[in-house]
């Protein structure tokens, strides 16, 4: 057989003509980013309505990157660039792009357009691109897509945001575990239908229960006569179409997965997640894990700008509701103060030193939260060991802190109040860091989003009481 009749009768591989993209020095730099003057060029041309232009410079991309270009571009120049270049806006780029940018697009397309797209992509991609749009546009794209398309689309949409069910791709290989590898094999020849790509077969019983699982690598050294039973892997790692995408990536982590079979609740095999999926979702979990900690939303920077203030606004009220309680507790010596008002400037410090102490602690616990190495069997032993790190570091910082203020003011009695404080706080810091986090998740409420409030809370109201308090105990104001 010739070459290029090898090429024909492989499935997926007539598609070798795709372009490989311009030079380097001509539209990515260094760190393989669109340069700033082919975006320029490209805007320029969509000023100019030359939409030859747009074509001949977008065409030689890669898909990620004409993705990545319609961030780069103006929002109101994004319509303009998808018509432009229609025949390259394939399903790669459409499964590349931003959340925001593609839903906004979407909204603007015709049902049709979105439909015919729609049913080009896998179904995980697929209700990636549908599940944010609004009921009526949802419903009018599911009515333009071919009925099986469709009710592939609408069984993923009946799962839970961010729960397996939904990620998961329908396509993929499943054999009665009774085959043998030679009937496999032929199998795998023989049915153009079957996904072009996959890296395990999956043997099921006679209910479609997953049983085994073959890699490609074993099927094509194993001996065309051995039962599938005799070499599939029995153990595996089945994940439930409810289960949420962070448990799916950490188990895939956990075991070091390259894919999984996904069940119902009556056990049956109904999809598969890649490795390629739990790639996109580790990233998107820790930065979003980030970015509640710090109150700042999705912090996409292509969300729409009300979505983004409100997000902000709201713990930023919080904020300045905690921040009152805290000035309260400063109000309560303001005698104190009046009279000894070096007390004021060094009074910050102490609330200052203790929230880094406590912003340090809860980063830690809400990452171990997040990848399951805090539990219930350690719990105990992360609390003393917090408190051990934040006894350690509050005699250091009391020691440095309070002779310091010695030395400077003159006052021993400063330092000794001061160093004190220091010490205390950084141990409400510390024990504040974790069991603030821990309380909440064990409440099912999730950790990172609220747990920075409380610590600020805590330390600042602490390490204004601790100081003044002290310092009127002792004589000093």
């Amino acid at each position: 057989m010739s070459e290029a009749d090898l090429k024909e009768e492989l499935p997926g591989a007539a598609d070798d003509t795709a372009p490989e993209g311009m030079p380097e020095s001509e539209t990515l730099d260094e760190d393989n980013r669109l340069k700033p003057e082919f975006v320029r060029n490209v805007k320029e041309a969509l000023d100019d309505e030359d939409s030859d232009r747009v074509y001949d410079l977008v065409e030689p991309l890669h898909p990620a990157d004409i993705a990545d270009l319609f961030e780069l571009v103006d929002e109101r120049e994004r319509l303009t660039l998808a018509r432009s270049i229609r025949d390259l806006m394939g399903v790669e780029v459409i499964a590349e792009m931003n959340d925001w940018v593609r839903e906004a697009l979407m909204e603007a397309l015709p049902a049709d357009v979105v439909a015919e797209i729609a049913g080009g992509l896998d179904t995980d991609d697929a209700v990636a691109m549908l599940e944010d749009l609004d009921e009526a546009d949802q419903q009018a794209v599911l009515a333009e897509m071919e009925p099986e398309d469709r009710a592939a689309i609408e069984s993923a949409l009946s799962y839970p945001e961010e729960s397996a069910g939904r990620m998961m791709s329908r396509d993929h290989v499943a054999v009665p575990e009774t085959m043998t590898v030679g009937d496999l094999i032929d199998y795998l020849r023989e049915h153009r239908e079957l996904p072009t790509e996959f890296w395990e077969v999956f043997c099921v019983d006679p209910m479609h229960r997953p049983v085994g699982t073959c890699s490609l690598s074993w099927i094509l050294r194993c001996p065309r006569n051995i039962p599938l039973y005799d070499v599939m892997a029995r153990d595996q790692t089945l994940i439930p179409a409810d289960m949420d995408q962070e448990e799916v990536a950490l188990r895939f982590q956990k075991y070091a997965l390259i894919s999984a079979a996904v069940v119902d609740t009556s056990g049956r095999l109904i999809g598969q997640i890649t490795v390629d999926d739990i790639v996109h979702i580790i990233s998107e979990e820790a930065g979003e894990d980030a970015l509640l900690l710090s109150g700042a939303g999705d912090g996409d920077i292509n969300e729409p700008i009300l979505l983004t203030v409100r997000a902000r606004l709201t713990w930023l009220v919080v904020n300045l509701a905690t921040a009152m309680l805290a000035s309260s507790v400063v109000g309560l010596f303001q005698g104190a103060i009046t009279r000894f008002a070096l007390l004021a400037v060094l009074m910050p410090i102490v609330s200052g030193m203790g929230g880094n102490a406590g912003t340090q602690t809860l980063a830690v616990v809400v990452r171990a939260i997040a990848t399951n190495q805090l539990t219930d069997s350690n719990t105990a032993r992360m609390i003393w060991r917090e408190f051990r790190i934040a006894l350690t570091n509050g005699l250091a910082l009391g020691v440095l802190i309070g002779t310091g203020t010695a030395l400077v003011f003159g006052n021993p009695l400063l330092g000794a109040v001061i160093a004190s404080a220091m010490l205390i706080n950084n141990l409400v810091a510390g024990l504040a860091g974790i069991l603030v986090p821990v309380t909440l998740d064990r409440f099912n409420v999730d950790p990172a989003v609220s747990s920075a409030v409380f610590v600020t809370t805590a330390t600042d109201t602490m390490g204004f009481f601790t100081f003044l308090g002290l310092a009127v105990l002792t004589g000093l104001a």
